[in-house]
């Protein structure tokens, strides 16, 4: 009778496993090149092998170098040494590897087992939730597309760590700001200010920018996106639920060439402005800039796309336009029940995908005659809850300031006085930026000086 699946013994090598923790024992660099190749304690079949790693590794978080008899002894003080086979198992270790300079080799096979046996975990999880009557295909489809992401992304690990190891690895990150005297730990918005206030955009973080329609929030908002994009060469992806993808080149073009928006769509450019567009297409054409046109995008449908950019282009941060037009695949729940969930799920995606993601969205009526707060958020109280940080675009509040100062100067009339209004910050302090928009390019900039 032919031998099933369920019967076979799961991938893995055990001779391998031994020539990799040899190595290890064997040439302290060789620990330096596992953890660069992200080789972890559950990437081995062996039980005695995964406790063997995990001395290994407590060793060197401790600073130590790890031979035989330092192993030995961190795996009694962990009380494991009989799980990992004994002395006699550790030393004989040592004595089953050509040589220690073939650790990659080692580690890239032990993990290469290790994703067939993850493989076929998911694949046995796959064929439980197809045959869950209760669950869509579709959300089977996207539960697919999330495991197969996290074997596939090694730069995050869903496993529990202790504090030492993420104490090491903020202290690196403190050495590394210090050394490069730059305060701005995160992607920089493109406005001064702000990133003073917030270091820039973290990863992990759902960010939300609100304002009432035609304030300027998808202006704003492209303006961060192609400074990320076209200047610091960022991968960007940009989801338009709104606007078609053309239509957000043209306003990227104007922006970007200052020309007006206008004179891009009727086509009546001058010579000068025509020499602006051309010019600013050579830097459009090669930035890293992603959009996905998707009009009545279900929210299923964005995590998969997001997974799959972030995946394959390498995407660092995300905006999307706007919370509003996403869709949930359950019709039946109530818009605030939907929102509340996207509003979950998008956090959670930020952390998933370990970058940014910056999220439009609409303010209730209210907002339109006196500053936005927290309770205008549109729809639901949850995305309060869930955003790291909250931006409003104002513009009574600007308007009124720059009313009193008229006698003083008056504006051109196509650049109208914003307030950026950073209404929660999770780390780091509230406050206001002052902007002007440059209404015929839709385009933000720091507020005067002479007007502030």
């Amino acid at each position: 009778m032919a031998q099933t699946v369920k019967d076979k013994t799961p991938p893995h090598d055990n001779e391998l496993e031994q020539a990799a923790l040899g190595s290890l024992l064997a040439d302290n660099e060789a620990v330096t090149a596992s953890i660069q190749m992200h080789l972890r304690s559950d990437d081995f079949y062996s039980r005695a092998n995964t406790r063997i790693y995990e001395a290994i590794m407590s060793l060197d978080a401790k600073g130590l170098r790890p031979d035989i008899q330092t192993v030995v002894q961190e795996l009694k003080q962990m009380g494991k040494l009989d799980e990992a086979g004994g002395a006699s198992y550790v030393s004989s270790l040592t004595t089953v590897i050509p040589s220690s300079a073939n650790i990659e080799y080692y580690a890239q096979m032990v993990k290469n087992y290790s994703l067939k046996r993850s493989l076929l975990k998911v694949a046995s999880r796959i064929g439980v939730s197809a045959y869950d009557e209760s669950k869509d295909s579709r959300e089977v489809l996207e539960e697919v597309q999330k495991h197969i992401f996290e074997l596939t992304d090694d730069r995050h690990v869903f496993s529990a760590r202790k504090i030492r190891e993420v104490l090491k690895e903020t202290i690196n990150i403190l050495d590394d700001v210090m050394r490069s005297k730059n305060p701005i730990t995160g992607i920089s918005s493109g406005f001064e200010k702000l990133d003073q206030m917030t270091s820039g955009f973290q990863r992990d973080e759902f960010i939300i920018i609100g304002a009432r329609p035609s304030v300027g929030k998808t202006a704003l908002a492209l303006n961060m996106a192609s400074h990320v994009a076209f200047h610091q060469k960022i991968s960007t992806a940009f989801f338009s639920l709104e606007m078609s993808d053309v239509a957000l080149v043209q306003r990227l073009i104007s922006s970007e060439a200052m020309v007006k928006a206008q004179n891009l769509r009727t086509g009546f450019l001058s010579a000068d402005d025509y020499k602006k567009v051309v010019n600013c297409m050579g830097v459009i054409y090669e930035a890293p800039f992603n959009i996905v046109d998707m009009p009545n995008m279900k929210l299923l449908d964005l995590r998969a796309q997001a997974r799959k950019m972030r995946s394959q282009q390498d995407v660092k941060i995300i905006f999307i336009d706007y919370l509003g037009l996403i869709g949930h695949e359950n019709n039946s729940l109530p818009r605030y029940e939907q929102i509340s969930e996207i509003s979950r799920s998008l956090k959670g995606l930020a952390r998933e995908l370990h970058i940014p993601i910056v999220v439009l969205c609409q303010l209730t009526r209210d907002a339109q005659w006196e500053a936005p707060t927290l309770a205008h958020l549109r729809d639901s109280g949850s995305i309060e809850q869930d955003a790291d940080l909250v931006l409003f675009l104002n513009r009574e509040t600007a308007k009124k300031r720059k009313k009193d100062k008229e006698e003083e100067h008056a504006a051109p009339v196509d650049i109208i006085p914003t307030d950026l209004i950073i209404a929660k910050q999770r780390n780091g302090p509230t406050g206001i930026v002052n902007l002007e928009m440059v209404t015929k390019y839709a385009k933000f900039a720091p507020l005067s000086k002479s007007d502030n």
